[in-house]
């Protein structure tokens, strides 16, 4: 008798509406992006708005006259000038970090790592107070400065230290897990060639890293110019001297001038707003590239 056989059946298809267990409803999607544009809404635009609406509510010619007083210029040349100082030595050393920690292993890394995070960790006015009794009259230190004719307090170099402290994790914190994950294959191979140190950093580390290190870069400016705890113990709140934008808005507020007030905080919350579109902005134009580097 013959045998007949039978050809396995394939598989029926999956089913069009068949969506994955873990897949919300869509009752469900329309919650959770609600709550999360009401908390959005009600804890950052909202206040952005009533920044912006007190600046103007006595109209253009007042804002505008804010910015003609010698004292919220010199506050806005300040906090641009401590800014360009600060921002530079921070991307030296988060530059410098990362690649050591990244790179090398040695004894301390684990500590070194731990030191990096200290600024998140130490409130911005305890900082402030280090550099007082570090540098103060009663000090050790303070007394030889002053008779070198060094001022650190209640001058520019204190504010300077300050803002450098509390904002120098931000660039090696964007670089260390960055260059961590792309190791050290490159930059073995640069020196098989006959690439001495610089040329393997110039040519092949810095372009694996540029994008990271310019979000760095940008995080590292906003908090910079907006930092008001650490320089406000350092400064001495001098009118036209040692006031920075921040401090500067404390003072008109504390004065009851709030559209002058107000108007100097939206001036820090479009340098802020700036810095968000400036990485959005690199986000949709070098997304595919620093999705390669992340995962090189």
């Amino acid at each position: 008798m013959a045998m007949r056989h039978e050809l396995p059946q394939s598989p029926e298809p999956a089913s069009k509406s068949w969506h994955p267990a873990t897949t919300e409803s869509r009752t469900a999607r329309f919650v959770l992006i609600g709550v999360a544009l009401a908390f959005l809404g009600l804890f950052l635009l909202l206040p952005l708005i009533s920044v912006f609406f007190e600046a103007f509510r006595k109209g253009p010619a007042a804002y505008l006259a804010v910015f003609a007083d010698h004292d919220a210029l010199a506050a806005i040349r300040l906090t641009l000038l401590v800014a360009a100082i600060a921002v530079p030595l921070n991307l030296v050393f988060g530059v410098v970090a990362a690649w050591t920690i990244a790179k090398f292993e040695f004894k301390g890394k684990a500590f070194l790592t731990t030191l990096i995070d200290l600024p998140f960790s130490v409130s911005p006015v305890i900082s402030g107070l280090v550099y007082v009794l570090l540098f103060s009259t009663h000090s050790a230190l303070g007394p030889w400065l002053k008779s070198q004719g060094i001022e650190i307090l209640f001058a520019v170099p204190g504010i300077v230290l300050a803002t450098v402290f509390v904002t120098f994790p931000f660039v090696a914190r964007e670089l260390i897990p960055l260059m961590q994950e792309q190791g050290t294959t490159d930059e073995e191979a640069a020196l098989s060639l006959g690439a001495n140190g610089w040329q393997t950093f110039w040519h092949v580390t810095l372009p694996n890293i540029k994008w990271g290190l310019l979000y760095g870069v940008l995080l590292c400016n906003a908090r910079a110019m907006g930092e008001f705890g650490a320089v406000s113990v350092v400064s001495g709140h001098i009118r036209g001297l040692t006031n920075t934008m921040p401090l500067q808005v404390e003072i008109l507020y504390n004065e009851f001038n709030s559209v002058a007030a107000f108007a100097v905080a939206s001036l820090l919350a479009l340098l802020a707003l700036v810095t968000l579109v400036l990485k959005t902005l690199l986000e949709l134009r070098y997304g595919a590239e620093l999705a390669a580097n992340g995962g090189h």
